[in-house]
């Protein structure tokens, strides 16, 4: 199912909006009713990784739903295979999504030098660790680090020239950013993006930061991203199975 915000823009391209979930029936009617109203020409796909709650009966009533294995980076790169649109955006199921999103990225991707980027975050609440995680986003992006909760965008032949995510069971979206950022021109759009407080309110604030900072520190010093998945703090109901992170681990070893 399109978007109903498709075909109001004329000859802009067509984006296409592509959401992972499992189990997210508590923030996906949120995120996908934002998105609706905004402005611009788009499609929306959302990719399930075979929830068990009522993620895809909330998913079928705003677009099209796909199934999958619970694999974020697989379940983004099938809704790329799919999808429709010159642009590819990706969004988590826990975002609140801005009114001129979809037109601020259409005016990012008229400039040709431009190949992606990602939208601005503010945390949701007013608590002292929802201003700091706002602050930390915004201070280390113009070193070129961002993260998928930040809605990250590309030109579909750029996605499929990087091969699209690496089979990862976490990680992926850094990974990924920082091959877009050496792919070429990035942006960070001014519209900014809601997203849930959720991670750090279920597992506090300092436990979050220190899972964060050894996580990134270890993938970047080349340990295997299946070794450090199993001290990977998950928010869902179900994580990753052993099966998917021993196949991830299978992919991971041949790239």
């Amino acid at each position: 199912m399109e978007s109903s915000a498709a075909g109001k823009a004329g000859n802009n391209q067509l984006i296409t909006v592509i959401i992972p979930t499992l189990n997210e029936e508590d923030s996906l009617a949120e995120t996908l009713e934002s998105l609706s109203a905004a402005r611009g020409r788009f499609e929306m796909i959302v990719v399930d990784g075979q929830s068990t709650d009522s993620t895809r009966d909330i998913a079928a009533r705003y677009c099209r739903t796909l199934t999958c294995p619970p694999h974020r980076a697989m379940q983004m790169n099938y809704g790329a295979e799919k999808a429709q649109g010159e642009a590819l955006l990706f969004l988590h199921a826990d975002v609140v999504f801005p009114t001129t999103g979809i037109l601020s990225l259409e005016a990012a991707l008229a400039d040709p030098q431009i190949v992606g980027g990602n939208f601005d975050i503010l945390y949701e609440g007013s608590g002292m660790a929802s201003s700091l995680f706002t602050a930390i986003n915004r201070w280390r992006r113009p070193f070129g680090i961002f993260y998928g909760d930040s809605g990250i965008f590309v030109r579909r032949e750029v996605f499929q020239a990087m091969g699209g995510f690496r089979a990862l069971p976490l990680l992926e979206d850094f990974d990924f950013s920082r091959r877009l950022v050496k792919s070429g021109k990035t942006v960070c759009l001014k519209d900014s993006l809601l997203v849930s407080a959720r991670r750090w309110e279920e597992h506090g604030v300092f436990r979050t930061m220190a899972s964060w900072f050894f996580l990134q520190t270890f993938f970047l010093l080349g340990v295997p991203a299946h070794l450090l998945a199993r001290y990977y703090l998950p928010i869902r109901r179900q994580p990753l199975s052993s099966e998917t992170v021993l196949e991830s681990a299978e992919v991971e070893s041949k790239l």
